[in-house]
């Protein structure tokens, strides 16, 4: 599935899933932070560092931050002389921006972190675009099968649900033009349009009437949190499945929490299940609303010590039973969230080890616009279990399989059912 977005401004902070910074303006998923960018001068002095000086990298890699005042010393300067003569003197043109971005590729490949990348364009767009929260467009979500592209999803607050478009709606034209035999990607950038198109015009077909829609992009906030109450054993158990730690997530999972509250439900199944990650500071505040001050929630851990994150509150006032379902794309923020009901709550945690990615990035965005990623430190469970490459062990190992064709439902999905017995106890 494709969505319709688009970034809603381009200074949005995110966090894959190992952010550490106490100021969430700071940082972005569960290994990652960012900054305002590199300068010119850092940018070219890490280039020059890759191309020209690769074999030294191991002991210059420190200056990749640095004081500006540094730059001065013989070293820098001869780096950035490096550059100059290169770009006047090479025999043939050289492409600056190119030259710059295998520059910076080089650094991170040198570093043979699997989870260090750099992204360029709209790779580094997508990047930071799925964990925003928002975007800007018409709201809605489409898919394509057998030929036809439909609407998959209408989001809430958007000039698609405030106009009516629904799902199931077949698309068979854009702003006029038919869309009969295009590629997916090809119709959503004509939803999307440029930047200074602020207008779409969807035509469906519905129940065999023709329909058109005269639609205004806006902010769109991406629902990332869904819930249910089920009935078993005479309890109301609630549920709520998170897919994705984005900037909005707790906000999200708060509310949904309070409205399952409200109806009295005696214990709470957290689905993480496809779960890649997300900003380390939303699954630890969604972590605080179980775990208290005396709770140790995570830690981190650099080449020089180890730190233990705990809640927050004197008391949280949360004693139900709760369970927590993983599966074996259960990653980063995920894991994070996992491991502390398992061994600060004493949760039950239902499925099949998780992905096992122990590690915390930074993220940082060049002025480019580029991102670059990298480790910088380890993240360990609550009582100093490293995770890496082995993920998180289920205390009830179960696994849901689906024949082909089959869709999830609570009656096929073993999962969700032992998941939902567990804390019915």
């Amino acid at each position: 599935m494709f969505k319709n977005r688009k970034k809603a401004n381009d200074n949005k902070e995110y966090l894959d899933i190992d952010e550490i910074n106490d100021n969430d303006d700071n940082v972005r998923e569960v290994i990652v932070e960012r900054r305002s960018g590199f300068n010119i001068s850092e940018v070219i002095i890490i280039m020059i560092i890759a191309i020209m000086f690769g074999f030294l990298l191991g002991n210059i890699v420190n200056f990749v931050v640095f004081d500006k005042d540094n730059s001065s010393s013989d070293e820098l300067n001869e780096l950035v002389t490096t550059y100059d003569n290169i770009i006047n003197n090479y025999y043939d043109d050289v492409d600056k921006e190119k030259l710059i971005d295998a520059g910076i590729q080089g650094m991170i490949n040198y570093l043979d972190d699997p989870y260090a990348t750099y992204f360029t364009g709209e790779a580094s767009d997508e990047f930071n675009e799925e964990l925003a929260g928002n975007y800007e467009g018409i709201g809605v979500e489409v898919m394509l099968k057998n030929g036809v592209v439909s609407i998959s999803k209408v989001f809430d607050n958007s000039s698609a649900k405030d106009s009516g478009v629904k799902v199931g709606d077949i698309v068979t034209k854009v702003n006029d033009i038919d869309i009969t035999g295009k590629a997916l990607t090809e119709v959503v950038s004509m939803i999307s349009g440029d930047d200074s198109d602020n207008k779409s015009k969807l035509t469906v077909s519905r129940d065999g009437e023709e329909l058109n829609f005269e639609l205004t992009k806006g902010t769109v906030e991406v629902p990332v949190v869904s819930s249910e109450i089920y009935e078993n054993k005479g309890k109301k158990i609630g549920y709520i499945k998170i897919d994705l730690f984005s900037s909005n997530v707790y906000k999200q999972f708060n509310k949904a929490l309070k409205k399952l509250e409200k109806n009295n439900i005696e214990g709470l199944v957290i689905d993480v299940r496809d779960n890649p990650g997300g900003y380390l500071s939303q699954v630890r505040n969604i972590l605080c609303l179980f775990l208290n001050k005396k709770q140790v929630l995570y830690q981190l851990q650099t080449k020089d010590e180890t730190e233990k994150i705990y809640g927050t509150k004197k008391s949280v006032g949360r004693d139900y039973s709760v369970s927590v379902i993983i599966n074996e794309e259960s990653a980063s923020a995920s894991e994070i969230l996992a491991s502390a009901f398992k061994e600060s709550y004493g949760s039950h945690i239902v499925g099949v080890n998780s992905y096992g990615k122990g590690t915390v990035q930074f993220a940082n965005d060049l002025n480019s616009g580029d991102t670059i990623k990298y480790t910088v430190q380890k993240w360990l469970t609550p009582k100093g279990n490293w995770v890496n490459d082995k993920g998180v062990v289920p205390t009830d190992r179960v696994e849901t399989v689906l024949q082909e064709g089959e869709v999830l439902t609570y009656e096929n999905d073993i999962m969700l059912q032992t998941a939902i017995s567990v804390v019915s106890e």
